[in-house]
């Protein structure tokens, strides 16, 4: 007996010993389908995931300024490339982890027809969005409202967050009527919580083709690694279809 308790206690301090952790730079509107699947990614290696939010210009200015990031879930397919064109990102190691899908989204049910004609009727005294510089699902609001023609007359209503996570909270609190989100802050288990929504066709905005990328500074970290093949996983992609990813 005293030499099984002596093995197992050995497997175990094994199992600590190859355990390791993985620094995630992840985009805002990613972050609560991130904390599942990091969760479920820890329960199956021992690896512990440290996920840092917002929005993906500001995350890039950080790890080009040397933030300890092993990995990048970025909003976008341009920053990615960017990083690997600058040396900063792993060659080769970039690839799509999930589509997003914006909505216009207003607590009141109701309020929000499936046409967004509420933008042309003009019934409210604030949009919410995300800063177009830095937040990719604010550009593609902003194509949207160009695309209907809305841009100029609606700017003035503009709330702006720096990042889609700070536009929702204005919308609930009713800094806003409405606000452009990202479909994943609203959705649970495919269907829309609560208030009222128009999903924006895909052809009124560029494609949300949210990429990731081993960082140069996780290129020797293995728990980094299968962190990233685990995003590409059966599970982690049926954590981002319950949350309205494609």
């Amino acid at each position: 007996m005293a030499f099984l308790r002596i093995f197992v206690a050995l497997l175990l301090m094994g199992d600590v010993a190859h355990a390791a952790e993985v620094r995630v730079a992840v985009a805002a509107n990613f972050s609560t389908p991130a904390q599942q699947i990091a969760a479920a990614f820890t329960a199956a290696t021992g690896h512990k995931v440290t996920l840092s939010a917002g929005s993906t210009g500001k995350l890039y200015a950080q790890i080009k300024n040397g933030a300890p990031f092993d990995a990048l879930l970025a909003a976008d397919a341009e920053t990615p490339a960017k990083l690997e064109t600058e040396g900063v990102g792993v060659a080769g190691s970039r690839f799509v982890y999930a589509t997003g899908r914006l909505i216009l989204w207003s607590k009141r049910a109701g309020w929000v027809d499936d046409q967004g004609e509420v933008l042309a009727k003009g019934a409210f005294e604030h949009l919410a969005i995300a800063d177009p510089k830095l937040a990719p699902y604010g550009a593609a609001a902003i194509e949207v409202l160009e695309k209907r023609g809305l841009l100029e007359t609606l700017r003035p209503r503009f709330v702006q967050g720096e990042n889609i996570a700070q536009v929702h909270p204005f919308v609930v609190s009713g800094n806003a009527e409405l606000g452009f989100l990202a479909l994943s802050q609203v959705m649970r288990e495919g269907k829309i919580t609560e208030g009222s929504a128009w999903i924006v066709p895909a052809g009124l905005h560029r494609p949300i083709h949210q990429e990731a990328i081993l960082l140069t500074k996780g290129r020797n970290n293995p728990a980094a690694r299968d962190w990233l093949d685990h995003l590409r996983g059966e599970m982690a992609r049926s954590v981002m279809r319950a949350f309205g990813y494609l």
